[in-house]
């Protein structure tokens, strides 16, 4: 990323028609890399995601050993160097703005022999690691970290790890993760219980791999338990488009008055649908098309028109199936007529940044009205009438409020300026081309 600021006035540009396709899913293309880097030869990738978060992953795992080559748009292969292979890093890892890969490669790196230092941009370093660093050292990996348990941190593994069972204290894939993943070197079976279920790629992945993982239903929770060491064996993977980022557009032609919008090949992960099932219950007219399964993963084509939203009660249960489409979800709140409540969001505050404050900052900005909880926002919508915008908003970095607003310019009277749209491309690099396409 650039040093220089960009900002943009996001203004009304007219109905969102045609069919568009979004970018790979940035949760699937994080895994395809790691697991092609741990497998033993050559696993083939299409419809990878380009943003800076993933080329982040790219890059550290070429710093461990793995062969990663860009053969065309979305097309990549890895030469992996088997579990328990890789190799030390001759200097820090940038993560820049990536929590996924940060987390997940502390696991990865928790069960081998080797010592590597995480670092990142301002954003990132503000998060906090422990959450992961507590059940890693249970498995005897050891941690130094800068204060509030951040990066940069420096991960030293243990070899061999030692296998835990682990009770998940929040709701968090990464977490889940980054145990399962330090599992895949440790001998013997590494347990996660899942009280809350969460997105559950890693998951089906590994097994797609090869892993020797089981997943098991007990008491309501979710007992996964993974074999190691494992051996995993090369793939060829095709990567479905991202739902975190057919969401903007999903809600935009929600808003737009006139919208008639596909978006083409979108993953449709029970564990990461919850948003399309919040819009619906508020009116929205989204239809799935053509529903199918591609590499294990359901896909479908949404069709997406404009719609009259009503505000409701969103069920906290639904949160981890949609937890980084909430910003986007209290814009159409803005829009919707009457009052939607969230609550059971703790969670946004530790995000790229802390969401719940930043959104309700924006949208109040610009005009919603916006009543910020501790656990979430209550937003009195304007019934479909226009915001009146103004800005700059502030995004902090953080790419989810800068694209969310910028939908919400698309239905305000003056435009809504966002202060920077750098932070676009760690997840959507493609973002303001399609949208004005779209809206031709």
């Amino acid at each position: 990323m650039t040093d220089t600021p960009t900002p943009k006035n996001f203004a009304p540009m007219g109905p969102l028609q045609g069919t568009i396709r979004v970018p790979g899913d940035k949760s699937i293309s994080h895994r395809s890399l790691m697991f092609g880097a741990l497998a033993v030869g050559e696993t083939r990738i299409s419809g990878l995601l380009e943003g800076h978060d993933v080329l982040a992953t790219a890059d550290a795992l070429r710093a461990m050993g793995a062969t990663i080559t860009r053969h065309g748009e979305g097309e990549w292969s890895v030469h992996g160097v088997g579990v328990g292979g890789l190799m030390q890093p001759h200097t820090a890892l940038d993560m820049g703005n990536s929590g996924t890969s940060t987390r997940l490669l502390m696991g990865l790196i928790a069960s081998h022999g080797i010592s590597a230092t995480l670092t990142g941009d301002a954003s990132l370093s503000g998060r906090p690691m422990g959450r992961v660093t507590e059940p890693l050292g249970e498995m005897g990996a050891d941690f130094v970290s800068s204060p509030g348990v951040t990066l940069p941190l420096t991960v030293t593994g243990c070899l061999p790890a030692v296998p835990v069972t682990y009770r998940l204290p929040v709701a968090s894939a990464q977490v889940k993760s980054a145990v399962l993943l330090a599992g895949l070197n440790t001998p013997g079976i590494t347990t996660v219980i899942e009280p809350v279920p969460t997105r559950d790629h890693t998951e089906n992945m590994l097994k797609g791999f090869g892993a020797d993982l089981n997943v098991d239903h007990r008491d309501g929770e979710r007992i996964i338990t993974i074999r190691g060491p494992a051996e995993l064996a090369p793939q060829s993977i095709t990567v479905p488009g991202d739902p975190s980022s057919a969401a903007f557009f999903m809600v935009a032609a929600l808003v737009v008055e006139g919208s008639d919008l596909t978006i083409e090949n979108v993953g449709m992960n029970s564990t990461r649908a919850g948003l399309v099932e919040v819009l619906q219950q508020m009116g929205g007219n989204i239809e799935l098309l053509n529903t199918r399964e591609v590499g294990g993963e359901p896909v479908a084509d949404l069709r997406v028109r404009h719609s009259a939203l009503q505000g409701i009660e969103v069920n906290p249960d639904i949160a981890p199936s949609m937890i980084d489409e909430f910003p986007i979800l209290f814009v159409a709140a803005s829009l919707a007529k009457g009052v939607t409540t969230t609550s059971g969001l703790d969670e946004l505050r530790v995000k790229e940044s802390d969401r719940l404050s930043a959104m309700a900052n924006a949208l109040s900005l610009v005009g919603a009205t916006v009543k910020e909880r501790e656990d979430g926002l209550i937003i009195t919508g304007t019934g479909g009438k226009a915001l009146p915008g103004g800005g700059p908003v502030t995004t902090h970095l953080d790419h989810r409020i800068a694209m969310s607003m910028a939908v919400a310019g698309l239905v305000s009277t003056s435009g809504v300026e966002v202060d920077d749209t750098r932070p676009i491309g760690t997840s959507f690099p493609t973002f303001e081309t399609l949208l004005q396409g779209a809206a031709q």
